[in-house]
């Protein structure tokens, strides 16, 4: 009988290892408690009106359905038996001979009250729609509100955490409400809107060199974001952000991004764990003692030269590669190898016309930085139709300075 792979997780790593396992001599069963894989790099342009949400995301079932050794099972794995090498889920136990978890990280409050509940993040599908939801609803009620305390509030946007989701959803912001809101919405003042990003440590986009994280800092500047570093959030509740130098910022809006962890089975399991509830492996990926179970992407704690490798996309699918190579070399009786990282480098968009890329120790930014990017995400994104459409979303908006999506299919404040 053939060896049954268990893949968790259908993200980047997770669609990467399944996908590389594709001809071996092995059964393949990915979970995952949705039923398609999201392309998360991009979930800020759902949040800011560029983007449909199905234009990111992708049926698993479609993206592999010409792989006979695989079946897809959309399920909540709730724990895991190393000893019986079975995982338990929602719809009953599963046997597995070779385990991959997959399971990446979610949003970490850092133990702020009240936050999870009356913030918003950006993680999933239905976070970027809110979010959207929220922005336009703001506006909506603005433009009737009489108070002008009250109207500012409502146009005030916090975002706490500015490397590059949070430094990318501010930039796209301030060229919605800039470019695209303020004409739909005559009967406000641009003026007294406000966008403040905040992040607690000293400079923007920690990871990138000093000059990109000031780069990107005065390009967000000339859009009109309000840039605070070295400041920390310490509460939020009724609508006012409260500071650790002790400023105050009445806000309706909160968009958090200041914190991730590992995914809560990862964070479960009775194992070793390093920084952010990660899960400590082998230089070859494999659990301590548990030589048949991998875990790869954001789960994974692995150190190199040092530090640990960054919880990013790239990083999930090298360690997805090796783990797939692994398993062949198991399956064949021959020992695993060890995971080496290739850093591809590092990019983020402020918007039109800008970014910050470093590839190869070479720095670059503007507009030749944001055409790389442009180019990167657009070969990522799974499936023809998806990159044709955000090819034309993104013409549209650039040459026409509109946001196609500008629906609110729920008003969250008037719901409150």
């Amino acid at each position: 009988m053939r060896p049954h792979v268990v893949i968790v997780g259908a993200g980047f790593g997770g669609l990467t290892a399944a996908r590389k396992l594709a001809g071996a001599p092995v059964n393949i069963s990915l979970i995952d408690r949705n039923n398609y894989h999201l392309f998360q790099p991009l979930l800020y342009q759902v949040a800011t009106a560029g983007l449909e949400p199905e234009q990111i995301a992708k049926p698993v079932r479609a993206i592999l359905r010409r792989q006979a050794n695989l079946t897809f099972r959309m399920t909540e794995v709730t724990a895991v038996d190393f000893e019986a090498h079975q995982l338990q889920t929602a719809d009953g136990p599963l046997a597995y001979d070779y385990l991959v978890l997959s399971v990446g990280a979610e949003t970490d409050f850092l133990g702020l009250a009240d936050l999870a509940e009356h913030s918003l993040q950006l993680k999933g599908l239905s976070d970027g729609v809110a979010i959207r939801n929220q922005v336009l609803a703001c506006f909506e009620r603005a433009a009737v509100e009489t108070e002008d305390k009250d109207r500012r509030r409502l146009l005030t946007f916090v975002i706490v955490g500015a490397g590059p989701t949070g430094v990318e959803m501010a930039g796209a912001l301030a060229e919605l409400i800039h470019l695209v809101l303020v004409k739909d919405y005559p009967e406000l003042d641009g003026q007294i809107v406000r966008i403040v990003l905040v992040e607690a440590q000293s400079q923007l986009l920690p990871g990138f060199d000093e000059s990109s994280a000031e780069s990107a800092r005065r390009t967000l500047e000339a859009k009109g974001v309000e840039v605070m570093t070295g400041v920390s959030l310490v509460a939020y509740r009724q609508g006012l952000a409260e500071l650790g130098d002790g400023g105050k910022l009445a806000a309706e809006t909160l968009i958090w991004g200041a914190g991730v962890r590992a995914e809560g089975l990862a964070r479960g399991l009775s194992v070793e764990h390093g920084r952010q509830g990660r899960v400590v492996v082998e230089p070859t990926l494999q659990l301590p003692g548990q030589p048949q179970v991998y875990v790869i992407g954001d789960a994974a704690y692995l150190e190199a030269d040092g530090q640990p490798l960054p919880m990013m996309a790239p990083v999930a699918v090298q360690m997805a590669e090796r783990t797939a190579a692994n398993i062949r070399l198991a399956v064949a009786g021959r020992q695993p190898q060890a995971f080496v990282y290739r850093d591809p480098g590092r990019l983020a968009t402020i918007g039109r016309n800008a970014a910050v890329a470093e590839i190869a120790g070479i720095r670059f930014r503007g507009f030749l930085a944001w055409l790389v990017w442009l180019v990167v995400h657009l070969v990522q994104l799974i499936g023809f139709r998806n990159r044709l459409l955000v090819l034309i979303n993104w013409a549209w908006d650039y040459f026409f300075y509109d946001r196609a999506v500008r629906l609110i299919t729920e008003d969250p404040l008037r719901r409150e």
